[in-house]
């Protein structure tokens, strides 16, 4: 093979047709992230493959998958990216702010309910800044973040934090859900050992605070026997009188700051300890990117943002002991 040849009708934009795809299972949606017509982007990758002399991907009537070989080839895709990217992130003078595109992400149970808060901020900090949100499980979140298909993620800490930064920004409290009237309304103090184990409603697994919630209740992994998908199903679950669960504090606000009671059908209450001074169960929250960014400086900036616009009732962790 002609070394100099293949390098020479190698392009990035080719290598991000391939990503797409392979990120998307699709080549029309991946036409369309890319804002491309399916035939041009269809006839690229066929260049591509010809040239590397391989198949990247299994084409069906159903359904693309990626070859053995194609996976390899995706991963250092994915790599030459990054780094194509950080070139022009060095080239543009900007000494490591933030510019261009932003692609920020956060846990399932978080995202919906600390993007409201956050958004007027960052729009007002960077207001040439193009956000791009998502949200998953902190595992995908994590590996999308090594890979480079993700800049930044927020999520409940700890996480394994080989070749990253993780900035803790604060503390999140868990508030109990459940029904109206239940027999824990009238209840003068409440701890955790107040809750029915066989009340307890749980997310199913994969979700982070699942785990989180049966750590706290000292349960184990099998610990509750009635799982939800995500949050609002678990809290419509609460109000159908199903159980209890643990609630995170910023989950139980709805639109404008209200209550979300589900039109009075829950009810929330802290646990002991956190008028007093006293750790009740929660969860703390971070700000996680790859130390190889060289963005630093501005996501540095990001998190000291978020430090000084804590959501209502959150504790900075740079208050407060977090082991």
């Amino acid at each position: 093979m002609n070394v100099s040849g293949t390098l020479s009708g190698l392009s990035l934009r080719d290598l991000e047709y391939v990503v797409a795809v392979a990120e998307l299972r699709h080549f029309g949606r991946a036409a369309e992230r890319c804002a491309v017509s399916q035939p041009s982007l269809s006839a690229q990758i066929r260049k591509l493959e010809e040239l590397l002399g391989l198949s990247l991907f299994e084409r069906t009537s159903r359904k693309v998958l990626l070859t053995p070989r194609g996976e390899a080839i995706v991963a250092q895709a994915r790599v030459v990216l990054e780094e194509a990217r950080r070139l022009l992130t060095l080239a543009d003078g900007s000494d490591g702010a933030l510019s261009g595109r932003l692609r920020l992400a956060a846990i399932h149970t978080l995202g919906p309910y600390l993007f409201p808060h956050i958004l007027p901020q960052l729009r007002s900090a960077w207001p040439d800044l193009t956000l791009i949100l998502s949200e998953g499980r902190t595992d995908s979140l994590l590996d999308e973040l090594r890979d480079g298909r993700l800049d930044a993620v927020l999520l409940a800490l700890p996480v394994e934090a080989d070749g990253l930064i993780v900035e803790g920004l604060f503390f999140e409290p868990f508030l109990l859900a459940h029904p109206a009237g239940h027999r824990l309304c009238g209840a003068p103090h409440l701890s955790l050992g107040d809750l029915d184990p066989a009340e307890l409603l749980l997310l199913e697994e994969g979700h982070c605070l699942r785990d989180q919630a049966l750590a706290a209740c000292g349960l184990s992994a099998r610990g509750g026997g009635v799982h939800a998908t995500g949050l609002e199903t678990l809290r419509h679950m609460v109000a159908a009188g199903a159980g209890c669960t643990l609630m995170p504090l910023l989950a139980t606000r709805g639109d404008e700051g209200r209550t979300a009671t589900v039109g009075g059908l829950v009810d929330y209450r802290p646990f002991d300890g956190a008028s007093a001074g006293v750790r009740p169960p929660g969860r703390v929250i971070g700000l996680v990117w790859r130390s190889s960014d060289p963005r630093d400086r501005g996501l540095r900036d990001l998190a000291a943002l978020l430090h000084r616009t804590l959501p209502p009732g959150t504790e900075s962790v740079l208050s407060r002991r977090d082991d």
